[in-house]
Order: structure tokens, then C-alpha cells, then sequence
């Protein structure tokens, strides 16, 4: 896998670990049950520590924890299974989050822009991504709809500044 973090191809410094590996030197990612078993041992180990929620794990599971986490990993287990777009929104705006939030799993290339709006900063990808593939998937879309996690221009935003525009125009 590749990894994609704030657009950019970078190698992964993030080892993630099976539930029954030794703990290895350097930047970690572990599951939610690894995390409940060992909490005290990992956080005494000093490293970087990230952790990995499954679809059906819930951010709020971890909310009074996150300050404990440079990374948490969001799995996509399935392309039709967006749980994970919902919690990225939930770690930005309501837990306020500023670590690195990263899709992990079954991420597609139609989904990178929305993955970005919703809060992902960084993105795992198959081999056959390209530069130029993430690029003109991350710019099919100039404006969202909605207002997203990235704080991007909306629609409605573009309309209003429009219509100020035009009304001063008129009236200057």
C-alpha cells in the first residue's frame, strides 16, 4: 500500500501491529482491543501511538483518549461500508482532533475527494494509484454542497459572494 498524506506520496513511517506481535521500536498503530488490554504498557513505552478503529468501532470509544494518539486509522472494510466518512466528521468537529485521521482498507478512487471534505488527511491506496490519478480524482469536484470538515468553499458560499458582488455593483 501507498500512502497519500495532505496530497502528497510519502512513505510510511507507521508500522501496524497484529494483536498478538511484539510491540516493535518506531511509530505504531494498534486495534481498539489491544489498545483496552495494554493501555498503561503502551502509553509507558514513550513512542508515537496510533490506533485503528474497525467500521463498527466508534470514535466516541476513544474520545477521552484521543490526546494519547498521533494517528487514528479508519477502516474501510468494504466499498459499500462509509461508516468511517461519519467518523472522520465526528473526530474533526465534535472531538476537535488534530492528529492525522487516515483511511485504511477498501479506499477507492471516487472516494478520495469525499474522504478529503470529510476530514481524512491521509489516505492508504492500492499500488496502482498514481500522482495523477489522485490529483484528477481530488479535482473532479471545485465546490461541495455541504460544508465538509475541510472548511472548502460551498456552493451556497460562491452563490452569496456572487449575489454581494452583483448587488454592489448596482448600487455603486
Amino acid at each position: 500500500m501507498q500512502l497519500i498524506k495532505d496530497g502528497t506520496f510519502v512513505a510510511d513511517a507507521w508500522t501496524t501491529v497484529a494483536d498478538d506481535a511484539p510491540i516493535p521500536d518506531g511509530p505504531i498503530i494498534v486495534s481498539l482491543d489491544r489498545w483496552k488490554k495494554e493501555q498503561n504498557a503502551l502509553l509507558a513505552r514513550g513512542g508515537k501511538l496510533g490506533i485503528r478503529l474497525k467500521s463498527g468501532e466508534e470514535p466516541a470509544l476513544i474520545a477521552d483518549h484521543l490526546d494519547s494518539f498521533d494517528v487514528v486509522a479508519l477502516e474501510f472494510p468494504a466499498y459499500r461500508n462509509g461508516r468511517a466518512f461519519s467518523y472522520a466528521r465526528i473526530l474533526r468537529e465534535r472531538y476537535d482532533y488534530k492528529g492525522e485521521v487516515r483511511a485504511v482498507g477498501a479506499v477507492l478512487r471516487d472516494q478520495f475527494y469525499f474522504l478529503v471534505r470529510c476530514g481524512f488527511d491521509a489516505l492508504e491506496v492500492r499500488d496502482n494509484i498514481t500522482a495523477e490519478i489522485y490529483k484528477e480524482s481530488i479535482g473532479t469536484f471545485s465546490h461541495g454542497y455541504q460544508p465538509g470538515a475541510d472548511g472548502g468553499p460551498t456552493v451556497m458560499s460562491l452563490r452569496q459572494r456572487l449575489a454581494a458582488n452583483a448587488e454592489s455593483r448596482k448600487a455603486g
